[in-house]
């Protein structure tokens, strides 16, 4: 679908969208249609955005076309684009050392990056770290800790959770049928439960009794009919659902989780690839409920762009011996440096920011269920904010197709989003962004909800 929108000139504001062409521009045009004749067609572009250089929460393509990116690399660059101290720590590592293989030799920023996350992991027993390279790999290694420590084999996540795509992460997968079809058999002794909707119910109804509906159907049909609690190894879930449309999970349900899982000896993992390293305003999703994971896997804002994962357990847990598991690029030391530098700006500057403009934007919006009829839910949690398109707020009758026109619309005016979910979108920028950002950002959504109302 086509899109033809009026530009916002933001031409005198150097931190705010510029769009000197049509979009896509003539150089765009050339190399989308190169990358379509080699590129595997299981990626998914939402629009024709070719980047060729960021800073900051910007974007420029390659017709010199700039843009505001509230997706932040899908919630990857959580200082910004090419922050100066994270490429001075990429540059200065990679004089030195760029690679050793972190899991045959020793060298000091592994082990400096692996005490900073063992320091700012919740729990008071000690904590150690395996590093992998992505949020998928992340989730392998959390699961294969689950049942080497507990020595069972059966694992339970949530439907509309989204934990990765390579084969055992996909088992636990449950957002689209899509990533699942034409693969075969998956990973056996895989079970799903119902996530806790607040906005729709977990059932599709009574969204005041969410938590406890979720809760009894884990307790009395899994527990009691499916699956006996005593054979399982970890239920995995992510305190705030990324795929599934940024919907959080309220803060007794977590807690009522966790204290099923002590009760069970089952290994509660908390998926913070998506909503941890500060996007919520505190270093975990889980810390607003005051969760201690027995394992956390992180990925994404870990390092600033750079490849790596890392899943963090309580040091009992993590238990296997020699070569049980591994991963020859798992803790580059490039991308250690970069998360290093990145955690230090986290700690420092970003995470109090992120809670800050978080509660900014949603004051913004605060008043748009009332003025705008298609917008159903909005929620979320910091630089981690979810809205929800509905034809009828009544209703609440999903409206996917309006979701992807505002995606589109939005690019057209200079900014970057992206849908979650089947009807949701999604607000993820770097967590630098300052009040002009966000109130451009917020302006144009408003803009773009307006002119999809008036067109229906």
């Amino acid at each position: 679908m086509q899109v033809i929108e009026k530009n916002i000139d933001t031409s005198v504001a150097a931190n705010l969208p510029r769009l000197i062409t049509s979009l896509p521009g003539p150089k765009a045009k050339i190399l989308v249609d190169r990358d379509h004749a080699v590129l595997s067609p299981s990626y998914t572009r939402d629009y024709p955005l070719v980047a060729k250089k960021g800073s900051g929460a910007l974007i420029e393509d390659v017709d010199g076309n700039r843009f505001l990116d509230f997706a932040a690399g899908i919630a990857v660059v959580s200082t910004g684009h090419c922050h100066p101290k994270v490429v001075a720590a990429i540059q200065k590592q990679a004089a030195e050392l760029i690679h050793m293989s972190g899991t045959d030799f020793y060298y000091p920023n592994l082990v400096e990056l692996a005490e900073k996350l063992a320091s700012i992991a919740p729990g008071a027993e000690a904590k150690r770290v395996y590093f992998g390279n992505s949020g998928a790999e992340g989730t392998e290694a959390a699961m294969k800790l689950a049942r080497y420590h507990t020595k069972r084999d059966k694992l339970i996540a949530f439907y509309s959770s989204f934990h990765g795509r390579t084969m055992g992460a996909l088992s636990l997968t449950a957002s689209r049928a899509v990533q699942r079809k034409g693969f075969g058999s998956l990973l056996g002794g895989v079970f799903h439960a119902h996530y806790p909707n607040t906005y729709r119910g977990t059932f599709g109804n009574n969204p005041e009794h969410a938590s406890a509906d979720a809760l009894d159907y884990i307790e009395n049909i899994l527990f009691k009919r499916i699956v006996d609690p005593e054979d399982v190894a970890g239920i995995i879930i992510e305190p705030i659902q990324g795929e599934g449309g940024y919907l959080p999970a309220p803060a007794e349900f977590l807690q009522t989780l966790q204290a099923i899982c002590r009760k069970h000896g089952i290994m509660l993992i908390a998926d913070e690839v998506q909503s941890g390293m500060g996007r919520t305003g505190k270093w975990w999703a889980g810390d607003h409920a005051g969760l201690e994971p027995d394992i956390i896997s992180s990925a994404k804002g870990i390092a600033s762009g750079m490849p790596l994962s890392a899943i963090i357990s309580r040091a009992s847990v993590m238990n296997w011996k020699p070569g049980a598991h591994a991963s020859t690029f798992g803790g580059n030391p490039v991308a250690i440096a970069a998360s290093l530098a990145t955690i230090d700006l986290l700690e420092h500057e970003y995470i109090e920011n992120a809670a800050k403009m978080g509660a900014h934007i949603m004051k913004l919006m605060a008043d748009w269920r009332e003025r705008h009829k298609i917008v159903g839910d909005i929620r979320g949690k910091g630089l981690m904010i979810g809205i929800e398109l509905v034809r009828d707020q009544k209703t609440k009758e999903r409206a996917p197709d309006l979701r992807n026109r505002i995606v589109e619309m939005a690019f057209h005016k200079g900014l970057l989003i992206l849908g979650a979910g089947e009807n949701a979108l999604r607000l993820a920028p770097p967590l630098m962004i300052d009040e002009e950002q966000a109130e451009f950002a917020v302006r144009t959504l408003d803009a773009c909800l307006t002119e999809v109302e008036r067109s229906m």
